[in-house]
């Protein structure tokens, strides 16, 4: 663990409080609750304004990312990870408030699969008044993130099991996950692509930002889109559709192999997205290369983004990898480790930059709610307590601290000092903070499936 680890984390677990004066540990003491009790009572008191009714083209009750600004759009990512929080926000004020979400919570995984046909498209967002325009081409652009069945099994995981209330549109799921399996697979490597470098919710990942379309095997997909087929498997199982779900565990298996295989850098010790955008071999046409055509399905792309912890999240790397994950890049500071975080994009990488954008929103380096929340979990997983500490006390005095001096949480942030970049009042996954200190304080937990 870094030198540089908030006193906070040794104060409240490691057991070292006479390493450091009393008035620093009263001091950092007093600094945790005050962060703890503004998290708290902003997160109590505003997440039902998440919740929408239905209406227009929305016939069931929704969540959005937060407040007012939002206005009344379903946004898929968003939805998903919105709702983990607001979940554990009403899980924490007991049965009453669980139930008062839960037709919203459904609600987000419905209305999405209105849209879904033969064709598997499903719409990034949808407006209650406008709709969503489907594309002339769906291949030719990006469609809701797989993320969709991960909602689903969310719900059911957190009611007991029980799938009935989505038993009559799973075939619809099941369009949605076979568009991912039939249209964006590469068939050589077993690896997903993205269509374009449009929507992908990571916007400017230097590994797929302004490459050519159907180039990026990002490890970003296919994290979620592992998750996501292990997803259908559980849903089948509790539809009790065994086959199937034996079907889809077998997918589930081959990508998570197919990951290993081809984005598991040995020499780094990390996770990357690979380059596809390779010409096909033709040795009839290039006699030149008939001797020793090329045997490689991919190239590598060894470019640090945050989302090669994903790998922990999604339960696809070895304990030994994510030995190796954690000790040589989570804890560098020079690469992803920050005062207030995990940098989404090495600091030692020449596309590195602080610099406020919207559309797209920057993922070169600032710290993002959602990162932090996801490497956090993947800590979790793999039993690296000391570093999830670490991580949740960044995270919990950058919100804490955001809310105390501003009033509301802002969509990313500076690494070094924790000062906001851009957008007031930016929710959505922020509020996942309320599970890393359900988490650090020893109490019941929400996770996402």
């Amino acid at each position: 663990m870094k030198k540089g680890i908030l006193i906070l984390t040794a104060l409240l677990f490691t057991g070292t409080l006479l390493s450091f004066p009393a008035a620093a540990q009263k001091s950092r003491t007093s600094d945790y609750r005050k962060y703890a009790k503004i998290i708290r009572e902003k997160i109590y008191s505003t997440y039902r304004d998440y919740c929408r009714e239905p209406g227009g083209h929305l016939p069931f009750p929704f969540i959005v990312p937060g407040g007012a600004q939002y206005g009344n759009v379903l946004w898929d990512w968003d939805s998903w990870l919105s709702d983990i929080a607001i979940h554990q926000a009403a899980a924490d004020q007991g049965g009453k408030a669980l139930k008062e979400i839960a037709d919203y919570e459904k609600g987000c995984v419905l209305n999405f699969l209105r849209y879904s046909g033969i064709d598997g498209w499903v719409p990034v967002n949808i407006s209650m008044d406008a709709g969503t325009q489907k594309p002339e081409d769906i291949y030719k652009e990006n469609m809701h993130k797989p993320c969709l069945a991960q909602h689903a099994a969310f719900i059911v995981q957190q009611n007991g099991g029980d799938a009935e209330w989505l038993r009559d549109e799973f075939f619809r799921l099941e369009y949605f996950v076979g568009g991912y399996v039939n249209r964006y697979r590469h068939r050589a490597t077993g690896l997903y692509f993205w269509q374009t470098d449009v929507m992908i919710g990571v916007d400017n990942d230097p590994c797929t930002y302004f490459r050519p379309d159907r180039s990026s095997g990002s490890i970003f997909l296919n994290c979620m889109m592992y998750k996501e087929l292990r997803a259908m498997e559980y849903l089948a199982g509790r539809l009790d559709l065994q086959e199937l779900a034996a079907e889809y565990a077998r997918n589930a298996d081959d990508l998570k192999a197919a990951v290993q295989e081809h984005c598991w850098d040995e020499r780094d010790g990390f996770f990357y997205s690979v380059d596809l955008n390779l010409r096909p071999v033709s040795t009839e046409k290039e006699p030149y290369h008939g001797g020793a055509p090329r045997t490689w399905d991919c190239l590598i792309q060894r470019i640090g983004v945050w989302s090669g912890f994903l790998a922990m999240w999604a339960d696809i790397a070895t304990p030994e990898q994510a030995e190796r994950m954690v000790r040589e890049h989570f804890s560098d500071e020079r690469t992803f480790n920050a005062p207030y975080g995990v940098r989404t994009l090495s600091k030692m990488e020449k596309m590195y930059s602080l610099k406020a954008s919207g559309n797209p929103s920057t993922w070169l380096g600032p710290i993002w709610g959602v990162s932090n929340y996801l490497t956090w979990r993947g800590l979790v997983k793999y039993g690296f307590k000391e570093e999830a500490q670490e991580l949740a006390s960044k995270t919990i005095a950058l919100f804490g601290r955001d809310y105390e001096r501003t009033g509301v949480l802002h969509e990313y942030y500076q690494p070094s000092n924790g000062e906001p970049i851009l957008n007031p009042g930016f929710q959505n996954w922020n509020t996942l903070v309320i599970n890393m200190l359900n988490w650090m304080d020893g109490k019941p937990v929400v996770a996402e499936f």
